[in-house]
């Protein structure tokens, strides 16, 4: 697979991303949500960490965040650029694809939406694009705009449960964006097809062991 259809896939997945969030930042209050299914909301939140919502302390935790993201996109796109050159199988480039403009995408946000957009609150409303006052927080302190919600499961536990009887549950419980889709999506796929995204370090396995025991015969 070459580097260009690579690019391709990556503009591709920014592009959604980057519109859906830009849509939901001008458009919803935080906190809003508009139901599609019964198991599907657009549920607008701002992820101001890491995935599941863990936060590192302080505003310098937040920049340590941003410049470990920065640090791990550059690895990734030298992976990816370093398994086009060596021909790599299809899925391993489309893998490492998905999860370069996943995490891109994310960087985005992190880095510029700070700048670029006035704070979403159930106070101030609906964010503005480049507001004359300008953007809610420095640069590499923005918050990820998330919005995919999937509560497939959404009810009140029976009283008679042990510890949790009568409490609410959901499942599925998280909100995420279309950059995390695309992580997900890329990891699955070396997950599920790990003898193509790797079938030579798996031949050079097999060599290693036949060789091996024809030595010792």
């Amino acid at each position: 697979m070459s580097l260009k259809k690579a690019i391709g896939i990556i503009v591709l997945v920014l592009l959604i991303d980057q519109i859906s969030k830009i849509y939901i930042k001008t458009n919803f209050v935080l906190g809003e949500s508009v139901d599609v299914f019964g198991w599907f909301k657009i549920l607008f939140v701002e992820n101001r960490g890491m995935a599941w919502g863990v936060e590192l302390p302080g505003s310098y935790g937040k920049l340590l965040l941003t410049l470990f993201r920065l640090f791990a996109i550059s690895a990734i796109g030298y992976w990816l650029h370093t398994e086009v050159k060596k021909n790599a199988s299809r899925v391993l480039i489309v893998a490492i694809a998905l999860i370069f403009a996943g995490a891109f995408g994310n960087i985005i946000d992190s880095v510029f939406y700070g700048v670029l957009f006035s704070e979403s609150s159930q106070v101030s409303g609906v964010a503005t694009f480049l507001p004359e006052a300008g953007g809610y927080a420095p640069v590499f302190h923005g918050h990820v705009v998330d919005m995919l919600y999937f509560p497939m499961i959404d009810t009140t536990l029976p009283e008679w449960l042990p510890w949790y009887g009568g409490q609410r549950f959901t499942f599925f419980d998280p909100v995420f964006n279309i950059a995390d889709s695309a992580i997900t999506v890329g990891v699955l796929l070396l997950i599920i097809f790990n003898k193509r995204a790797f079938p030579k370090k798996e031949k050079e396995v097999k060599a290693t062991t036949e060789e091996e025991y024809t030595g010792i015969y």
